[in-house]
C-alpha cells in the first residue's frame, strides 16, 4: 500500500487521472452501450414503436440493477473491510450472504414480475398501442433477470477481489454477444422485440456463466458449503452497505415512472400522441447516459487522487486534481452539447427511422430537455468529489439535487402549465438549479482548502513508568463524552505502568497512511447518518473504512506485544479473540457530563449538552456500523462502570484490581 500512498501523493495529476480514469470510463460506458443496443437493433427491425416497449420495460431492469448493485457493492466494501480487519473467516461468510441474497431477490423479483407484468407496465406507463410488443419483450427478458441479477452482483465481488479485468471481460463478452445476436434473431429470424430480448438473455447468461466460474478462483476468501448459510447480521450489514447504490438507481426509476405517465397523459391530446414522446425521450435520456458516463468515469478515477491528498492535506494537490477533472468534465459534456444541438436528426436515426412527427419531437427533445446537459460537467463530478473528501451531506445533496428534489417537482409542476412542453422544459430547470448548488458547494469548499494551514503536528504523550502486571494485559476504555473515561484510562495506566493509546494512535496512523493527525482526528471514530451512503456505484471504500483497517491492524499488533491500555476505536470488538483483554465501558448522567464539559472545554450548558448528544450518537453509529453491536449495550464489557458513583480516582482503582484478578485467573 505504501507504493500505491506514495504514487497518489507525488506522481503528475494527469498522469495518474489518465491511469485511474480510464478503466472506469470503459466500464461504464460497456454497461450504458449494453441498454442501448437492443433499442438500436428494435429501432431498424421493428420500427419506433418497438423501441417504445422497451423503455416502458426498462424500468424493471434498472430495478434489479438498483438490487444487484446492493448486494454487490454493499458485499464489496464487507469483503475489503473484513480483510483489512484480518478476519478471513468473516469475509468469507460475507461473500457467501451476498451471494445467496441474489439469488434469493432474483428468483422472487423474477416470479413476481412474471406474475404482474401487465399491471407493473402499466405502472410505468404502457399505453394500449405499446402493450402487445411490451408484454412479448417484457416476459422473455424477466426469465432473464435472475442470471443478470446474479451476474451484476458477481461482477462487483470479483472487483472487490482484486481482478476488475476478469469482471470488465465477462461483462465486455456479454455486451459483445449481445451485438452480433440482435441482428441475428430481429432480422435474420425475423423474431422482432421477442428476438431482441432472447438475446439480451443468452448474453446476460454468458456474463452469468463466466463469473459463476470464478466462484472458485477467489483470491482472498475460501467458499465452502458451510459458508453458504444465510445470516440475518450479515445479511443486513451487506445490504447497508450497498444502499447508496440502490437508492442512486431508485431515483432513475421513479424520474422513469413519473416521466412515461406524464408523457402518455398529455401526449394523448397532442400532435404526436403518446407513444413518440415515451419513445423518443426514452432514447434521448439513454444518449445522455453516454455523456454522463464519460463524467461518471473520470471523476470516479480521480476519487482516490481527491481523497489521499486531502487526507494528507496536499490541498494544492487536491485543487489541481479537481481542476482536471472539471475541465475534462466540460470538454466531454461541451461536445455532447453541440451534438444534441447541431445534430439531434442524426442522432435520433440511430435508432432507426421513423415519420415526419417523430424526427420532429426527437430535435425539439434533444434540443430542449438537454438545453444545460453542459452543466452536468460541473455537477456530477462535484458530488464525486465531496464523497472522496467525506463531505457526505453534500455529496448526497448533489447526488440527489437532480434526479429527485430537482427534476421530479419540476417535471409534474411544468407539465401541468406547459403539458407535453413542459416535461422538456424540465430537464434544463432541473440541470441549472442542481448547476448552481454544485458551483455554491465547490465555491465554499474551494475558499476552505485555500484556509487550510499546514499538517498539525501532536504530542505524542509516553508516560509509561514500572509495569506493575506480570502478564501481558490489556485493558479497552469505551465512555460516554464528559464521562471522565479517557483520564480514568490514563489513571489506570499510571497505576500499572503500562503504556497508554488515545491521541498517540493520531500520530502512529499518520506515519502509516500518509493522512495528516488533523484529518484523522476529525474523520477517525465520526460516522454520520449520512456516512452509509457515501458509497456509490463503482466508488470503493471511503477514507474512514481505510483508517479504520489501518487502526484495526495498530490495534493488535500493540495488544500483541505489550500490555497497554487504549481507548475507544472498537478495541473492544476488534480484540474480543483475546483471552488477556479487559473490557470496560464509562458512564455517567448527563448532569455530570455537562457539568465536566464545562469545566474542561469552557462550553456553556446548552453548548455542552448538545455537544455531549452528538459526539455519543457519532460514537455509536461508529460502533455499530463496524462492528454490528450497539455500543452502550452492557453484554459487550466485562465492566460497566458509573463515574459518578465513585469518582474518576476510585474507578480506576477498581478497575486496576478487577485487572490484577484477572492477571491472576490466567495464570
Amino acid at each position: 500500500m505504501e507504493s500505491e500512498e506514495n504514487i497518489l501523493g507525488k506522481e503528475k495529476i494527469g498522469k495518474l487521472i489518465m491511469k485511474f480514469s480510464i478503466p472506469c470510463v470503459i466500464s461504464l460506458l460497456v454497461n450504458s452501450l449494453y441498454n442501448m443496443v437492443d433499442q438500436i437493433f428494435i429501432g431498424w427491425g421493428v420500427g419506433y414503436l418497438g423501441n417504445g416497449a422497451t423503455n416502458v420495460v426498462f424500468p424493471l431492469t434498472i430495478i434489479c440493477l438498483a438490487f444487484s448493485l446492493m448486494l454487490g457493492d454493499g458485499t464489496s466494501a464487507y469483503l475489503s473491510l473484513k480483510l483489512g480487519e484480518k478476519r478471513k473467516e468473516e469475509a468469507s461468510k460475507g461473500v457467501a450472504n451476498g451471494i445467496l441474497l441474489s439469488i434469493i431477490v432474483a428468483i422472487t423479483f423474477c416470479v413476481v414480475t412474471l406474475a404482474f407484468l401487465p399491471q407493473l407496465l402499466k405502472l410505468f406507463g404502457c399505453t394500449e398501442v405499446l402493450k402487445e410488443y411490451a408484454l412479448n419483450y417484457g416476459y422473455i427478458i424477466a426469465i432473464g433477470l435472475p442470471f443478470m441479477m446474479i451476474g451484476t452482483t458477481l461482477n462487483s465481488i470479483i472487483r472487490a477481489d482484486g481482478n476488475p479485468k476478469y469482471a470488465m471481460t465477462s461483462m465486455i463478452l456479454g455486451a459483445v454477444l449481445n451485438v452480433i445476436l440482435d441482428p441475428i434473431f430481429i432480422f435474420v429470424f425475423k423474431m422482432g422485440v421477442q428476438g431482441a430480448a432472447i438475446a439480451t438473455v443468452i448474453s446476460q447468461i454468458l456474463t452469468f456463466i463466466i463469473n459463476i466460474m470464478y466462484i472458485k478462483k477467489f483470491k482472498t476468501v475460501e467458499l465452502n458449503k458451510e459458508r453458504y448459510k444465510l445470516k440475518f447480521e450479515i445479511a443486513k450489514k451487506v445490504s447497508i452497505l450497498g444502499i447508496s447504490s440502490f437508492i442512486t438507481q431508485m431515483s432513475f426509476v421513479v424520474v422513469l415512472a413519473v416521466e412515461n405517465n406524464l408523457l402518455a397523459k398529455y401526449g394523448v391530446n397532442s400532435e404526436y400522441g403518446s407513444e413518440i414522446p415515451i419513445t423518443v425521450l426514452g432514447i434521448v435520456m439513454k444518449i445522455s447516459q453516454i455523456l454522463n458516463s464519460m463524467i461518471i468515469g473520470v471523476a470516479v478515477g480521480a476519487q482516490p487522487i481527491f481523497g489521499y491528498n486531502y487526507g494528507a492535506e496536499k490541498y494544492d494537490r487536491v485543487k489541481k486534481a479537481l481542476k482536471v477533472v472539471l475541465q475534462t468534465s466540460l470538454i466531454i459534456s461541451t461536445v455532447a452539447f453541440i451534438l444534441f444541438q447541431t445534430i439531434p436528426d442524426k442522432l435520433i436515426l440511430i435508432f432507426g427511422s421513423g415519420d415526419e412527427k417523430y424526427i420532429q419531437f426527437a430535435c425539439l427533445t434533444f434540443r430542449m430537455y438537454l438545453m444545460l446537459c453542459i452543466c452536468n460537467g460541473i455537477q456530477i463530478p462535484s458530488g464525486i468529489f465531496f464523497q472522496a473528501i467525506g463531505k457526505s451531506i453534500n455529496s448526497i445533496i448533489l447526488s440527489l439535487s437532480r434526479q429527485v428534489i430537482f427534476l421530479i417537482p419540476a417535471i409534474v409542476i411544468l407539465s401541468s402549465i406547459f403539458g407535453l412542453n413542459g416535461i422538456l422544459y424540465a430537464g434544463p430547470v432541473a440541470d441549472g438549479m442542481a448547476f448552481l448548488i454544485a458551483v455554491i458547494l465547490l465555491t465554499i469548499e474551494i475558499k476552505h482548502l485555500k484556509r487550510k494551514n499546514g499538517t498539525s503536528q501532536a504530542l505524542i504523550d509516553d508516560t509509561s513508568t514500572d509495569n506493575q502486571l506480570n502478564k501481558h494485559m490489556v485493558i479497552t476504555i469505551s465512555r460516554q463524552y464528559g464521562s471522565g473515561g479517557r483520564y480514568i484510562g490514563r489513571l489506570i495506566a499510571d497505576k500499572l505502568g503500562i503504556k497508554f493509546y488515545d491521541k498517540e494512535f493520531i500520530t502512529k496512523v499518520a506515519q502509516e497512511t500518509g493522512f495528516s493527525e488533523e484529518y484523522i482526528e476529525n474523520t477517525e471514530q465520526k460516522r454520520d447518518i449520512l456516512s452509509s451512503l457515501n458509497n456509490g456505484y463503482y466508488f470503493g471504500l471511503n477514507n474512514a473504512d481505510e483508517l479504520f483497517i489501518k487502526e484495526t491492524e495498530l490495534i493488535k499488533r500493540l495488544a500483541s506485544e505489550e500490555p497497554c491500555v487504549i481507548i475507544g476505536r472498537c478495541a473492544d470488538f476488534i480484540l474480543k479473540d483475546n483471552i488477556n483483554v479487559v473490557n470496560v465501558f464509562v458512564y455517567s448522567n448527563m448532569e455530570n457530563k455537562i457539568k465536566r464539559a464545562t469545566e474542561i472545554y469552557g462550553l456553556d450548558k446548552l453548548q455542552a449538552e448538545k455537544q455531549i448528544k452528538q459526539i455519543d450518537k457519532l460514537r455509536s453509529n461508529h460502533y455499530k456500523h463496524y462492528t454490528g453491536r450497539d455500543w452502550n449495550n452492557s453484554s459487550n464489557y466485562d465492566i460497566c462502570i458509573n463515574s459518578d458513583s465513585l469518582g474518576v480516582e476510585k474507578s480506576a482503582e477498581l478497575i486496576c484490581n478487577v485487572v490484577k484478578e484477572k492477571e491472576v485467573l490466567l495464570k
